[in-house]
């Protein structure tokens, strides 16, 4: 019998042709009833630079195939192997109508939608594409931005966007739960922190204690599980290294919070293979959404 595993290893191994004809297995791996994570607000599905070796196109085949209908874009990738377009404000240039049309289109085929953007600079064109496809939560980086946090959080609520302060690892600016507190403490309600749970571990913190710390102001998650070796990272799907996901999830399903809140699947490692263990993310993330909900 062939495991899921090895069906969508086996859609690379065949040169992309399986690629774009979801249907032949979609099916197999898109979970029927979503309802215990919706339920809780939430969504879930992979960060697309998760697959920065690929294309936008490509990749929501990806996402269809990894059992979701929800992603994260991020600025950079091009629309297709032969559409050189930049998936993000570029697409709203005159110019560039005719991929906008194609990237609507490609993402209403699938049915599924851009749950966030970033990690980007928080500047006007970013707000205007969350806008054109109604997404929720746009994620910033520091890079300039640590004196605009009053014109970004001006910039939300005139487009009614959510946005994540992202905290990559020490010493970036946003590296520690207290730094994004302080920065956040004149924002309104919209302004919060893009919780990456691996980046604190890279910074030598406790993700079930940020998350603690930071309650009440969490916009969405960038969700990574990793074994640490000395200085050598290993990326593994959830629930099977360091990054203690499964009590993250029921310590921030105690905060009510009122959704939407995005949760993006990040699995920076075996780049051009690694659809599989996203998917297992995925299963994962689920699995333990329904034990939050069920109490079992």
């Amino acid at each position: 019998m062939i495991t899921r595993r090895e069906m969508l290893r086996g859609s690379l191994a065949l040169g992309g042709a399986a690629l774009f004809a979801p249907h032949l297995f979609a099916a197999a791996v898109i979970p029927k009833n979503r309802w215990f994570t919706e339920r809780l607000g939430w969504s879930i599905g992979p960060q697309l630079f998760s697959f920065n070796r690929f294309s936008f196109l490509e990749s929501i085949q990806f996402t269809v195939a990894c059992g979701t209908n929800r992603c994260e874009a991020f600025g950079g990738q091009r629309f297709s192997p032969d559409i050189a377009t930049h998936v993000g404000p570029d697409l709203l240039r005159p110019e560039n109508r005719d991929t906008l049309r194609r990237v609507k289109d490609l993402l209403e085929e699938n049915g599924c939608a851009i749950h966030a953007y970033g990690v980007c600079g928080g500047g006007r064109a970013d707000f205007e594409f969350a806008a054109e496809f109604n997404i929720p939560l746009v994620n910033i980086g520091p890079g300039g931005n640590l004196n605009r946090m009053g014109e970004i959080d001006r910039l939300a609520e005139e487009y009614g966007c959510n946005v994540g302060l992202h905290n990559h690892p020490r010493p970036n600016e946003f590296w520690s739960p207290e730094l994004v507190l302080e920065l956040l403490k004149d924002t309104s309600p919209r302004m919060g922190a893009c919780a990456d749970t691996g980046h604190w571990i890279r910074s030598g913190l406790d993700p079930l204690e940020c998350v603690r710390k930071l309650k009440g102001r969490i916009t969405g998650f960038h969700v990574k599980d990793l074994v640490r070796d000395g200085n050598n990272i290993t990326y593994v799907p959830f629930g099977q290294g360091e990054g203690k996901v499964a009590e993250i999830l029921k310590e921030f399903a105690t905060h009510d919070v009122r959704g939407p809140v995005p949760f993006s699947v990040e699995y920076e490692t075996n780049w051009y293979n690694n659809q599989a263990e996203v998917a297992e993310c995925v299963r994962f993330f689920d699995a333990t959404a329904r034990q939050i909900v069920t109490g079992a």
